[in-house]
């Protein structure tokens, strides 16, 4: 299959729809090499990326899709406005935050809709709610992007946290920290701290930020703003083999999972990788079962609800003097909308996530 009659097909069905305008894209009768960068190690959040290219669905566009993994949402944001990547994935919030210091970068769809930023407590713990922070240690990390919005989870809370003792810890750390009991809590991702504890035997709980009303979308399929203008078609096939990716790893759990780890022998080869796999999944995959999807289609973004959250990542982690970024600009649905969930695939998404809701508040 060559680049030139799928990329035409999907140029002809989005202008056929209004979404698409008409452009040439470049003649190849081969597959056409993209590359794309994860935000971070093989995980939950971006385990789709492994399975849409193992699994075929971008080449089966024409694509032959590379997949490298990140080192952290600031550092491939800044890869794919450099050109270095082609296209990639990162952290929703921390995309704005480039966007505000005017990195070229456009969001094309979203992958997951809740960063799931909170508190995380051993499941034992006397912490049940916020308030019960007061009078604890927080184990912190200043880097993490979750750090900046301790302030307003507290206000939307209803804590002091004046009154908590927030004890900066490194990343690679905090995990450990908690563990130990050197802290009572730890602020971080529950896509990153979940797995990688209750793999290993320890059970938590996570207070979720999105739980008082701070709603901070996941990762973003990014690109830059010229290719979307010169290439539409291209953005579109990497748009839609991602998403059916998604759609898959949501209806077809366990095969996504061994898809995943035959692509990451490091992970699988872990006594605790199987484990840790399925939980991130897992708790990716509830970040999915939301309105845009089951509404609108994979990979919508909520107009109004990107506003909010440009106003408070532009308020509480952009730095001194920062303005919102263009949102029209750093925003698109023209991609996006085309794949739903049936009922029945509804269905089995909820059933598969299910058990791994207990480790989210």
């Amino acid at each position: 299959m060559s680049r030139r009659s799928v990329l035409r097909a999907l140029g002809g069905a989005g202008l056929a729809a209004g979404v698409l305008p008409l452009a040439t894209p470049a003649i190849s009768q081969g597959l056409t090499k993209v590359s794309f960068t994860t935000s971070w190690i093989p995980e939950g959040p971006n385990l789709f990326a492994y399975v849409a290219r193992d699994r075929g669905f971008w080449k089966k566009l024409g694509l032959d899709v590379s997949v490298a993994r990140g080192s952290g949402s600031g550092a491939a944001a800044q890869a794919v406005g450099a050109g270095t990547f082609d296209f990639g994935m990162a952290a929703t919030p921390t995309v704005i935050v480039q966007a505000a210091k005017k990195l070229p970068i456009t969001c094309i769809g979203q992958i997951n809709y809740d960063a799931l930023m909170g508190i995380g407590v051993l499941a034992g713990s006397p912490i049940k709610a916020p308030k019960d922070l007061e009078g604890k240690k927080l184990g912190a990390s200043v880097s993490s992007g979750e750090y900046p919005f301790l302030p307003l989870y507290a206000e939307k809370a209803g804590f002091d946290l004046s009154k908590v003792q927030v004890v900066q810890v490194d990343g690679k750390v905090r995990e450990r920290s908690l563990v130990e009991k050197q802290v009572d809590a730890v602020s971080a991702f529950a896509t990153s701290t979940v797995p990688s504890l209750v793999s290993i035997g320890t059970d938590v709980r996570f207070l979720l930020f999105s739980a008082v009303g701070i709603q901070f979308y996941g990762q973003s399929l990014i690109t830059q703003p010229k290719r979307v203008a010169d290439d539409p078609a291209l953005c579109a096939a990497v748009v839609e083999g991602a998403m059916e990716a998604i759609k898959f790893v949501m209806t077809n759990f366990d095969e996504a999972v061994d898809i995943f780890l035959k692509a990451n022998s490091e992970v699988a080869i872990s006594s605790s990788g199987k484990a840790y796999t399925q939980i991130g999944l897992g708790l990716t995959n509830i970040t999915n079962l939301v309105p845009e999807v089951k509404q609108q289609g994979f990979g919508f973004a909520d107009p109004a609800k990107v506003k909010t959250m440009a106003d408070l990542v532009v308020k509480y982690a952009a730095g001194d003097n920062a303005t919102n970024p263009d949102l029209d600009a750093l925003f698109t649905n023209r991609f996006v909308g085309k794949l739903k969930l049936s009922a029945e695939e509804l269905a089995a998404a909820e059933k598969s996530a299910q058990p791994y809701r207990r480790y989210l508040v």
